[in-house]
């Protein structure tokens, strides 16, 4: 009796949730001229490329992204109704729908080729619904690179929609919802309009402001070193050999103060530097794996200073193709470092052509990826090997070329044989003091002659070739005071780094994570490194001390897997949502109770209010901070807030000062007697002269973000040598 009820009540599950799934098949219109085939895609760039690939047979719309989504004005998830999400058009887009619909009832079949992620499974679930498309057809289809060859192959092999991946993307989304409609109430109640928390952005937040804290508590460590400069004298020419000292009796010692240090110096006093030992050593440095979506990331902000913004941007569009030209990399959304068999082939072809046999590997070089990653894509790369970037660099921006030229030789290196690196150490010893002095040089390239990845340990310099107890000549002997450093504030690159090793987020959060944090004001940014602001401290340590599982680092990593696993092990979506929500609607009552009104501190500044004499503090209004007299309302005084640039106007001998263009917010130098001087420059104006033309110089930078000088008349030969040499 019981298992005849278990059975009854699965069916009765399994009946609700399908119909639940399913639509109305469409409708085939009357009197309208059939369509072949319909193609739906994300972006208008994508559907250009792809009808060109399937040519007359096919017509390819964009949705434009999503067309439906939970409503912006409300929660739109019923939390009563086991969670169940209320999804609505988008607004603006009822005009894009009718005209899908009506492309889709007279085509003879319609593909939807939404992103190859979740997200785009969802899109295409949603677009299915509006269009009544039945969910029991096979209409889905998806390619991991915009080429002829992927398209058509896709086409063939169409599929029905995959619902583990739409149940892990609505579990996603609804927990972001549910956390950041009932937290940001809350902080506005508790602390100021405006504010928002998020499951993953408040712990983002909270990493910046420990290593903050933990900089604030650092104290400083005296330690010393000692530095020999030797001589050593070859048949024919001199060689410094730069050798720093390591201990006594074999074992490694540390200097903590000047008497130590002395001590070691006396000991050395006064005898030779002996070779005690010679090491030579040959190792092998294999090449790094090509980019997953977060090592893109990482290193676009260390070699070409983009954010991570930015970068994404970027590759979306070399995705999508440019100008024209097909897809020129692989999906831009993955964690998985595999490659194609046909990839490898073609790049192990093209090595072997362009650098010789000797760069390509026996075997197909592999790399393990981590458990947790999805392997739904494979790793970034170009899609054909044959676009080669300098080929093709006059169809792409300067910004896009970098970044293809970065992602190119990435993939292309590591497909290539390691680099075989010599290493030569000598042991020295003086006093019985032991001295160590060790160099380095590349014997054979293999992939770095495609992609530098050396760290500065194999930069060394080679040393000269010496025997054991040949003598060397000291040159000099420097003691030198030093003192341990704070660990670095977080840059884009290390704060993705720990969020991907800590399991904190996917690949294509790290992004809108970063971008989010600094439009909030909970975090600036100052030469590169992300500094928590007095609102970011606040509103994290409100967190910690009420919602401690939102802001732990294992928590959200645990969530993340959960929701991972929705799609991996089927696990009821609702079930995980609820787990979640229990305990956490419990905290939310508990703080509301408890939290009194926190009222921040006005930032106080240097600028004194001619109109009552108060100094002006610091506000944030809807274009961003201002300067507002403290007394208001009895005072009404404000000013914009103004940046010295420390130069002097080349027009009127003012002051320059930092401004903001209107919608860019690109900062630009202009004059303070504005609107009397009307002095305005992209470069910061230098009291320098132009030694051509007499006009004054400015300051300039670089895409890397180096800094330049150049004259500021754009005509100046000067100005063309500079271009040539850049």
């Amino acid at each position: 009796m019981a298992t005849a009820n278990k059975e009854a009540t699965a069916k009765k599950n399994t009946a609700a949730k399908t119909a639940q799934k399913k639509t109305v098949p469409k409708k085939k219109a009357t009197g309208t001229a059939a369509i072949k085939n319909l193609v739906i895609v994300e972006s208008p760039a994508k559907a250009k490329t792809i009808e060109k690939f399937l040519g007359a047979g096919y017509t390819v719309r964009a949705s434009n992204g999503h067309l439906c989504d939970l409503p912006k004005s409300k929660i739109g998830v019923d939390i009563e109704n086991d969670f169940n999400p209320t999804y609505t058009t988008i607004r603006g887009k009822a005009k894009l729908i009718r005209d899908l619909k009506t492309d889709s009832q007279s085509a003879k079949v319609t593909y939807l080729a939404t992103d190859p992620d979740r997200e785009g499974e969802a899109i295409s679930w949603h677009i299915a619904n509006l269009l009544g498309i039945s969910l029991e057809q096979k209409t889905r289809i998806e390619f991991n690179e915009i080429t002829r060859d992927a398209v058509t192959a896709a086409i063939k092999n169409p599929r029905m929609i995959d619902f583990a991946r739409v149940d892990a993307q609505q579990a996603r989304r609804i927990l972001d919802r549910l956390v950041g409609y009932k937290l940001s109430p809350l902080l506005w109640r508790k602390v100021k309009k405006g504010l928002s928390a998020g499951r993953v952005q408040s712990v983002a937040v909270k990493i910046i402001c420990d290593r903050e804290a933990e900089i604030r508590e650092f104290v400083p460590e005296e330690y010393w070193t000692i530095t020999a400069w030797l001589i050593h004298e070859g048949k024919n020419k001199l060689s410094e050999v730069e050798a720093k000292f390591y201990g006594r009796d074999g074992k490694k010692e540390k200097l903590e103060n000047k008497q130590q240090t002395q001590e070691i110096l006396d000991l050395v006093s006064g005898h030779e530097f002996i070779i005690d030992s010679v090491n030579r050593t040959t190792k092998q440095k294999r090449a790094l794996p090509p980019f997953t979506t977060s090592t893109l990331q990482q290193d676009a902000s260390r070699k070409l200073n983009f954010t991570a913004k930015k970068t994404m941007m970027l590759a979306q569009m070399l995705y999508e193709g440019v100008q024209g030209m097909g897809g020129l990399i692989t999906y831009m959304r993955t964690d998985s470092m595999r490659v194609s068999t046909e990839a490898q082939s073609s790049a192990a072809e093209y090595i072997k052509n362009t650098y010789g046999a000797s760069y390509v590997p026996d075997k197909p070089n592999f790399y393990s990826t981590r458990n947790k990653t999805q392997d739904a894509h494979e790793a970034i790369r170009p899609t054909y090997i044959a676009n080669d970037p300098k080929k093709i660099k006059s169809a792409l921006t300067s910004d896009q070329f970098r970044l293809y030229k970065l992602i190119y030789d990435r993939f292309l290196a590591s497909q290539m044989v390691p680099a075989k690196i010599e290493t030569l150490s000598y042991n020295i010893i003086s006093g019985g003091c032991l001295f160590k002095a060790s160099g380095s040089r590349v014997l054979f390239k293999g992939h770095l002659i495609a992609y530098d990845s050396t760290t500065e340990d194999d930069k060394t310099p080679m040393l000269p070739e010496m025997e054991k107890d040949e003598v060397l000549a000291i040159k000099e002997i420097e003691p030198k005071q030093n003192f341990t450093q704070p660990p670095a504030r977080y840059n884009e690159a290390s704060l993705i780094k720990f969020l991907e090793e800590k399991g904190i987020g996917r690949p294509s959060t790290y992004a809108p994570i970063i971008s989010t944090i600094q439009d909030r004001g909970y975090v600036r940014k100052e030469n590169k490194a992300f500094i928590p602001t007095e609102l970011g401290e606040i509103v994290t340590g409100l967190m910690v001390k009420n919602f401690p599982d939102i802001v732990n680092i294992e928590f959200t990593a645990g969530m993340e897997n959960k929701l991972d696993n929705i799609e991996k092990s089927g696990i009821e979506w609702r079930r995980v949502i609820a787990d979640f929500y229990s305990p956490f609607e419990e905290e939310l009552k508990v703080a509301d109770e408890k939290i009194e009104r926190i009222v921040l501190p006005p930032k106080i500044s240097d600028v004194k209010c001619e109109k009552c004499g108060a100094m002006m503090v610091y506000k944030e209004g809807r274009y961003g901070e201002f300067l507002a007299c403290p007394n208001f309302p009895e005072c009404r005084n404000t000013k914009p807030v103004v940046k010295k640039a420390g130069a002097i106007c080349p027009k009127c001998g003012g002051e320059i000062v930092i401004k903001k263009s209107g919608k860019s917010k690109k900062e630009f130098y202009g004059c303070a007697n504005y609107p009397a001087c009307d002095f305005v420059s992209w470069g910061l104006p230098l009291e320098e002269k132009c030694a051509k033309c007499g006009s004054y110089m400015v300051e300039s930078r670089l895409k890397n973000g180096r800094k330049y000088k150049k004259c500021s008349n754009e005509a100046c030969e000067t100005n063309k040598k500079n271009k040539e040499k850049q």
